[in-house]
């Protein structure tokens, strides 16, 4: 299972009601899933490391219930080993993108649990293949053209996952945990479906009035 790790510090509050705003700064390892038919290619991958950067915005609606809208710009991408059936040399593939997801959080006292839809446009990419006694090191910017080796702009998937408030104060430190499925095929040939687990470390402070929120009826 191809897996991305990303750990974030992102300022916010706690609990449902809270809304906030916050940069997003990580550091990002990610894969891809090849598909079913490309089983072989399991032992030779090996994650590539990327970075993000955006802002994090969630909505506090109802005592329990919020909604979390991101935005950032996030490098993805992966790296075969050498002798691999795709591209046989080691390759390094990178893929740069714009991301939005969007989640409805369900909070649960200190725990909360969210999931919902992201769309991913790939603005770039390159790919790196190492040189071998017959092939010398190229490396080329992916093309978006409805060919051999060709890759599409547009991804689709959803997020799901869970976290935990530790209150501190009027602040809080959360773990969030989340799950990245891919729904469609990057590429324009092989299959290649992003999949990703992020643990982010979030530190908490809340906007000072909640212009979303609704108080619990007396």
């Amino acid at each position: 299972m191809a897996t991305a790790l990303i750990f974030s510090l992102q300022i916010t509050k706690s609990f449902a009601q809270n809304t906030y705003m916050s940069p997003l700064i990580n550091v990002v390892s990610s894969n891809f899933n090849y598909g079913d038919a490309n089983n072989a290619i399991k032992s030779y991958k090996k994650d590539a490391k990327g970075i993000m950067a955006g802002a994090t915005f969630q909505a506090g609606i109802t005592p329990a219930f919020s909604v979390v809208a991101e935005t950032y710009f996030v490098m993805k991408g992966a790296i075969l080993k050498a002798g691999n059936p795709l591209t046989a040399n080691k390759s390094t593939l990178r893929l740069y993108n714009a991301e939005i997801p969007v989640l409805a959080r369900l909070h649960i006292n200190h725990l909360y649990i969210n999931a919902g839809p992201y769309v991913s446009y790939t603005i770039a990419g390159r790919i790196k293949t190492e040189s071998s006694a017959s092939i010398p090191e190229k490396s080329n910017a992916i093309s978006f053209s409805n060919v051999t080796d060709g890759f599409k702009h547009w991804e689709l998937g959803v997020q799901a996952g869970a976290g935990y408030n530790f209150r501190i104060k009027k602040r809080a430190l959360a773990l969030d945990m989340r799950y990245g499925y891919g729904l469609t095929n990057v590429s324009q040939d092989a299959e290649r479906y992003n999949r990703t687990f992020t643990i982010s470390i979030i530190a908490v402070k809340p906007w000072k009035t909640n212009p979303l929120g609704r108080k619990r009826s007396s």
